[in-house]
């Protein structure tokens, strides 16, 4: 790949601002704030809306922050690709954000408009959490532009499935394991798959982390795992299914975090824990309980869900990703397949069961399991188009030496060496002067 390619000075200012600027004149046209006289004809929320406009807004910012600090943060393990994992993953969510609102709005016309609340942002939230999902499984192989792209088809997709789930099957799915945890990690597997580079599948230098790096990466997994109760609950009905949602989500985290470091232990070399299985084992309850979250499943049953979970996520770091590399030539550099994919089909399995056993009032275990397929099937297909997409040559990507690198795309401090090197240089310049 020729040298100038990966130079941003037109392309992405090119490509940032007119997606901007034909964002700004689409909600020109089409948004107008929420008078709070909604017709309710979301099957999501007509409660919600007999709700005081403000009363969501906690929730709204639990989530706001786990789309910002949790996920940007969650994704700095590499050592030398901090920028683009906080900085980029900025990026994303902003735009991701506007252009959620304007791809699931349109599903809710009313007179034409789409009306804009603390309810409209929160699932705007949610729809940029698909492509930082997906964002995991190409971390440190794709442009920004690269990832713009991504992030517009995604979240187009992403909400026609949505509406398909919710409004058509009208499949229960409070905290998303399926629409968002499962659709993102394997939409995102499906790019990765279509962009795989044979150059990388002997490792790379930079795929890979440091001791402070880990830290950072600690700070993503703490904030996700305290506010994962808000982001399985903040849709559902007000009242007890409110309440049983937070609940359960609290409780099937808190049974992840024994089994994942148990396990951890149990499979790395002289029973040492494995700092990539606690970032993200420890969080894979939360995404396994969520479609089941608001269903009275037991406080057992979301233990149970959250236990399970934590063991399959750890054995599929420690197992699994290394097959999906050698042998299918997936090379999912956060493991998104263990932390969102895997648990958001137990997910989706476990709500079929408790649906079956009536643990959800009007549920309907045949339109969970289609939920579920319809999930993965927009997933698949919509990812590998994306990924044909993304592949086109003139976007920019790294060439494979400077994958997992911040300085293709970023201005980089001096390393601390090199600067103490220099002023040890200069120093004994000195002396040797004044000699």
């Amino acid at each position: 790949m020729p040298a100038y390619a990966t130079n941003m000075r037109l392309k992405f200012p090119i490509v940032a601002l007119v997606l901007e600027i034909i964002t700004i004149i689409l909600f020109a046209m089409f948004v107008i704030y929420d008078d709070g006289k909604s017709h309710g004809h979301d099957s999501h929320s007509n409660k919600t809306h007999e709700k005081q406009p403000m009363d969501l807004y906690p929730m709204f910012q639990d989530v706001h922050v786990m789309i910002f600090i949790g996920f940007g943060f969650l994704m700095t393990f590499l050592k030398r690709y901090g920028f683009s994992s906080v900085g980029i993953n900025l990026l994303l969510a902003a735009f991701g954000l506007q252009w959620g609102l304007l791809m699931q709005g349109i599903w809710h016309l009313e007179d034409g408009k789409i009306k804009i609340s603390i309810f409209k942002i929160i699932n705007a939230d949610f729809s940029t959490a698909t492509v930082l999902i997906s964002f995991g499984a190409v971390l440190g192989k794709t442009s920004p532009v690269q990832l713009l792209i991504m992030t517009i088809l995604e979240i187009t997709i992403f909400s026609i499935n949505e509406h398909l789930v919710a409004n058509v099957l009208e499949a229960s799915d409070v905290g998303a394991s399926m629409i968002i945890h499962a659709y993102g990690a394997y939409f995102g597997l499906a790019v990765a798959r279509v962009l795989y580079r044979p150059g990388l599948r002997n490792g790379h230098d930079n795929d890979g982390s440091v001791y402070h790096s880990d830290l950072f990466a600690m700070i993503g997994t703490v904030f996700l795992w305290m506010f994962w109760p808000s982001f399985n609950s903040a849709i559902a009905d007000t009242g007890l299914p409110q309440l049983t949602a937070v609940i359960n989500t609290y409780l099937s985290l808190a049974a992840c975090v024994l089994s994942a470091y148990a396990i951890s232990s149990l499979v790395e070399h002289k029973g040492k824990l494995d700092m990539v299985h606690i970032q993200n084992a420890t969080l894979a309850g939360g995404v396994a309980v969520g479609t089941c979250a608001d269903m009275n499943i037991g406080p057992f049953g979301a233990m149970l869900i959250g236990f399970v979970a934590g063991i399959i996520s750890t054995t599929g770091f420690k197992f699994l990703t290394p097959i999906l590399a050698s042998k299918l030539g997936i090379q999912d550099t956060c493991g998104v397949h263990n932390l969102h994919g895997m648990p958001g089909i137990l997910g989706g399995l476990a709500s079929i069961v408790a649906v079956a056993f009536g643990k959800k009032e009007n549920g309907n275990a045949a339109m969970q399991a289609a939920a579920l397929a319809s999930s993965l099937g927009f997933a698949l297909v919509g990812g590998a188009v994306t990924g044909l997409i993304m592949k086109l040559p003139f976007w920019g990507q790294p060439p494979d030496q400077n994958c997992f690198d911040d300085s293709i795309y970023w201005e980089v401090p001096e390393e601390e060496d090199e600067n103490e090197e220099s002023l040890a240089h200069a120093d004994h310049s000195k002396n040797k002067a004044e000699a």
